[in-house]
């Protein structure tokens, strides 16, 4: 266990609460926030909502000074609501509806990204307003989720996109990329840096005036329970950006590295069975809720049982659902379970609240705000 699980009693918030729960905690978000600013000392971080795009967690972060990034009104209305100042937002999804340009606009967010010239043109009837950011495709076959298949441009298309830009009036900043979500190691974040300074440098040749590069995310967690080095994971990243000139701004777009490790689950045992040589246990939390990411973001959770002692039986963890897919664990060693038990879940903080159904009418898990560097845990239930 770690130290923000030694101090809760997760009996007591499920007989306060009820389950499934899953605990938000403050003090993980500032950890992040603070190790991954340290280790990249001279970027502007932009926390990507879209993982966790809870108030308390916008609370947390416009405290500590850090910039949001936004791809959708529902995420422009989140930081809105919470006094963000639009001057700290970016709006990066590349492809959007006029309606969602007038909708950030409306609240004072000018900064876009485009990576094709169909939704360049969307700018036009704003392009005194609006500044631009081209993103450029970095394929990664090394990460689960590769972003690069869906949005960017190619190295190639860069340059005559940022002067169709220039020729119909639009003021483009710089350039962007994502070279996938959970990244293994920091080389293509390397690679990317090195060959947008390139089209930089053309593109100062040619007269454009491109002056931010954004690097996107992708820094990795640990879902085995430890902790990933950062600083040494950008040490790389560092060293490529030293190599931009000073004038050029850096920034990045943070989610995962920022959420995952800020939330728990604690789901209850709602039923128990024999089947062949296992025991199965279903639990009143799965796949189709904060367990989700599973078959979305590829991932597998640490969970454990504090609770429960005894010599450990093959055993299956199952979701509610009356769907048979909806299984969690399919073979697992746990000492016996009854009724009532709990099973926690660890990094449980990206893709997984923001991602979950009511598939079969099952209710998402109520998040409980805590933070664990007070004395006393001060919890706010949040449906």
């Amino acid at each position: 266990m770690n130290e923000t699980s030694q101090a809760l009693d997760y009996r007591q918030l499920v007989e306060q609460h009820g389950s499934p729960l899953l605990l938000l905690d403050k003090a993980a978000v500032r950890k992040q926030y603070r190790a991954l600013a340290a280790a990249l000392p001279d970027v502007r971080l932009h926390y990507a909502l879209k993982p966790l795009p809870h108030p308390a967690l916008v609370e947390v972060l416009k405290e500590e000074g850090a910039c949001f990034d936004l791809a959708t009104n529902g995420e422009v209305d989140l930081v809105k609501s919470q006094g963000v100042r639009p001057g700290r937002c970016i709006h990066t999804h590349p492809i959007k509806r006029d309606g969602d340009i007038r909708h950030a606009l409306e609240y004072g967010c000018t900064v876009f990204v485009y990576d094709n010239p169909w939704e360049l043109d969307k700018f036009l009837p704003y392009k005194d307003e609006v500044k631009l950011l081209l993103r450029v495709s970095f394929p990664n076959p090394e990460t689960k989720v590769d972003l690069s298949k869906k949005f960017g441009c190619t190295p190639e298309q860069a340059l005559p996109l940022m002067q169709l830009a220039q020729a119909k009036g639009l003021k483009v900043m710089g350039l962007s990329f994502h070279v996938g979500s959970q990244v293994p190691n920091p080389k293509r974040h390397v690679q990317a840096i090195d060959a947008c300074r390139a089209i930089l440098e053309q593109a100062w040749d040619l007269g454009l005036k491109p002056w931010v590069l954004d690097i996107g995310g992708g820094f990795p967690v640990d879902y085995e329970g430890g902790d990933v080095d950062i600083a040494s994971f950008c040490a790389p990243i560092r060293e490529a950006l030293a190599d931009l000139p000073a004038t050029v701004q850096k920034i990045a777009e943070p989610g995962r590295f920022i959420s995952a490790p800020a939330m728990t689950s604690v789901a209850s045992v709602m039923g128990k069975a024999h089947r062949g040589d296992k025991i199965w246990y279903y639990l009143d939390d799965g796949l189709y809720g904060s367990y989700n990411g599973q078959m979305y973001d590829h991932v597998t959770y640490p969970v454990s049982v504090p609770y429960a002692n005894g010599e450990a039986h093959r055993s299956v963890l199952a979701g509610p659902t009356c769907d048979s897919v909806d299984v969690i664990r399919d073979d697992i060693a746990l000492p016996e379970l009854e009724i009532g038990d709990l099973v926690v879940g660890r990094v449980m903080g990206a893709y997984t609240w923001a991602s979950a159904s009511t598939f079969n009418f099952f209710p998402k898990a109520d998040i409980l705000v805590i933070d664990s560097s007070q004395q006393e845990q001060r919890l706010t239930a949040v449906a």
